[in-house]
This record gives structure tokens, C-alpha cells and sequence, in this order.
């Protein structure tokens, strides 16, 4: 990998703004994570989320909850840590994509039934991040060189 594309990953000019978006959300997406992949927090499993997933189309089930667990859970640690903020924050808000339209959409805006309002906030940090990058206080912030600023 060239130095300049490092550069550009970690590179952030971004104060202590993200830190309020990347710690909360970094939380909520390994959580939901940890649901998927190892049934913690009242959650299935990669086993019980890929038969869900299988039944609403998203195929092959238990592949599709892997990739959709892994992306929420170690893109939530990515953000917690703040290392590789922008390529976790342009995973997950693809992952949120992918909720929003192929689970969330057709039930309106409001989670009281089941719609996509929590998705697309989530969607909206992600994309946030993707932008700023990790700010103050993250490990992109510490290995970005000197002058590396996008």
C-alpha cells in the first residue's frame, strides 16, 4: 500500500467532534455485532440471523450474516478505537443501506414499526465519519504523519 493512500485513510483535520459520533454509535454497531455473530445481548447467532436473513432474501443466509455481523462489529470497534475510521465508516454505512432497503423501508420512517428511522440516523454518522474522519483522540490521529490532511 502506498504511503499516500495510508496517508489519506488516516488523515484527519477533524476536532473533538467525532468523538461523540464515533464512541456512542462505535458501541451500538458492536453490539449489534455481537448479536449477529455470537448470539450475545439476546441475539441469534450467526446461525439464527443467517435462516432470517435467508427468509426475507438475502442469500446465502449464514454468509450474508456473517459479512453484515463482521462489518457491525469490527467497524464498531474500528470506531471506538478510532483506527480506519473512513474504510468503517464507508462499510457500515453500506451495511445500513442494505437494512434500511431490504428489511426497514417498506414499514415508513418510525422504529415503533419497525422503520428506518434508527437505520438512517446510523447511516447519517457513518457517513459523517466517512467525511471527517476519526478527529481528536483516535489512534488515526496518532499514526497519521505530520501535514498528511486531505
Amino acid at each position: 500500500m502506498s504511503n499516500g493512500l495510508v496517508n489519506r485513510l488516516l488523515a484527519t483535520d477533524a476536532g473533538w467532534g467525532p468523538l461523540a459520533l464515533r464512541l456512542p454509535v462505535g458501541i451500538i454497531f458492536t453490539a449489534h455485532g455481537a448479536q449477529k455473530l455470537f448470539g450475545w445481548f439476546g441475539g441469534y447467532g450467526l446461525e439464527g440471523t443467517g435462516k432470517w436473513m435467508a427468509s426475507i432474501g438475502l442469500e446465502p443466509g449464514y454468509l450474508m450474516a456473517l459479512l453484515g455481523g463482521g462489518a457491525e462489529f469490527f467497524g464498531g470497534l474500528a470506531l471506538i478505537i478510532g483506527l480506519l475510521v473512513r474504510p468503517a465508516s464507508a462499510v457500515l454505512a453500506f451495511a445500513m443501506l442494505v437494512a434500511i432497503f431490504s428489511v426497514h423501508a417498506a414499514n415508513g420512517l418510525f422504529m415503533k414499526n419497525n422503520g428506518y428511522e434508527f437505520g438512517l440516523a446510523l447511516l447519517a454518522v457513518s457517513i459523517s465519519l466517512l467525511f471527517s474522519g476519526a478527529g481528536k483522540a483516535s489512534l488515526d490521529a496518532v499514526l497519521a504523519p505530520a501535514g498528511g490532511k486531505r
